[in-house]
């Protein structure tokens, strides 16, 4: 852990004993609750954390829009072409929907690679940059898939309440949209505020691309012509495709596919369905074109999956990843 966090007044924070409890409680909830990836959800439905005790890998997911704060270890993220390691005392702010190749490179069982990831609100993003009057993004910037910074103690002081609120329904339903409109509220004073507001335009080019992968997400079980989504994205089809791949490193039929096959993947894992059952529910006629597809995306068939599941708890629709 970097000896110091970043504090928005300056200084030290102050905040190691947090960030030790952090841990600890992560280890805690993760030993109830996670998956045979590590990964623990929360009652807290944008909260989450990855507990894992020994390098790992690869790991595919579709991120949503969020903040992953790494408080252990150490993980390497393959994104498109572009590939990097980030560590205990980074966070990473991804602001688009997109593919994510992950790797454990630094966990023992001693010092498990531990994070946190809260799922950014976009709507939440737009409100307090007009409330705080920043000025509007560059329109013919580029918009950036992910960020990466030292930690930022208020960001992650956020973060720990919504921990010590998931185990609080009752608190939690009155208290946790508060403590994520601060959380939203010092990335938004973080050196990468202008890349979030691009990020978070309703007009620009990711929430454009967003509209179209909702409608992905939503109908996962539903084949769905390119034309709709380039409609909803108020492009033309050719424009839609290549913007799409360039936001997403895949094209839309691509992303299409690695999304239902990762939803298969948790619903086996944490939900117990069988291999047929959850390439059904998620939109194949054939389980042999699952089995080759999901082989070649995981590397193993889905009976690997369906007998090292742990059977542990998932909140429903949600994707591995942090």
């Amino acid at each position: 852990m970097r000896a110091n966090l970043r504090h928005p007044y300056g200084g030290d924070t102050g905040g190691l004993g947090t960030v030790d409890s952090l841990r600890r409680a992560i280890v805690r909830h993760a030993d109830r609750h996670a998956n045979a990836d590590g990964l623990a959800f929360t009652r807290i439905p944008a909260l989450r954390m990855m507990c894992v005790r020994a390098p790992s890998g690869p790991m595919h997911s579709i991120y949503k829009p969020l903040v992953c704060f790494v408080l252990q270890g150490a993980k390497q993220m393959t994104i498109g072409a572009e590939i990097q390691e980030f560590s205990a005392g980074q966070s990473v702010i991804v602001g688009v929907d997109i593919p994510v190749t992950g790797r454990i490179v630094s966990a023992t069982a001693e010092k498990p690679y531990l994070a946190l990831a809260v799922e950014l609100d976009m709507a939440v993003i737009r409100d307090l940059a007009i409330q705080m009057d920043l000025t509007a993004a560059s329109a013919r910037a580029s918009t950036p898939k992910f960020l990466a910074e030292d930690t930022d103690a208020a960001a992650l002081d956020c973060a720990a309440r919504l921990m010590r609120l998931s185990d609080r329904p009752d608190a939690a339903r009155m208290l946790a949209p508060g403590v994520m409109r601060e959380l939203h509220f010092w990335l938004l004073s973080s050196t990468h505020s202008e890349s979030i507001r691009r990020m978070a335009a309703a007009d620009g080019p990711a929430q454009r691309i967003a509209a179209a992968v909702k409608i992905l997400r939503t109908h996962i079980d539903k084949p769905i012509e390119v034309a709709r989504l380039a409609a909803a994205a108020g492009m033309s089809a050719s424009t839609f495709h290549r913007r799409f791949k360039a936001m997403t490193s895949l094209t839309p039929v691509q992303f299409r596919q690695q999304l239902r096959l990762i939803e298969a993947r948790r619903l086996m894992l944490n939900e117990g369905r069988t291999a047929s059952r959850a390439a059904y529910d998620v939109g194949y006629e054939s389980v042999s074109q699952f089995t080759r597809e999901y082989a070649r995306l995981f590397g193993a068939p889905p009976r690997r999956d369906t007998r090292g599941r742990s059977g542990v708890h998932a909140a429903a629709g949600a994707e591995a990843r942090g």
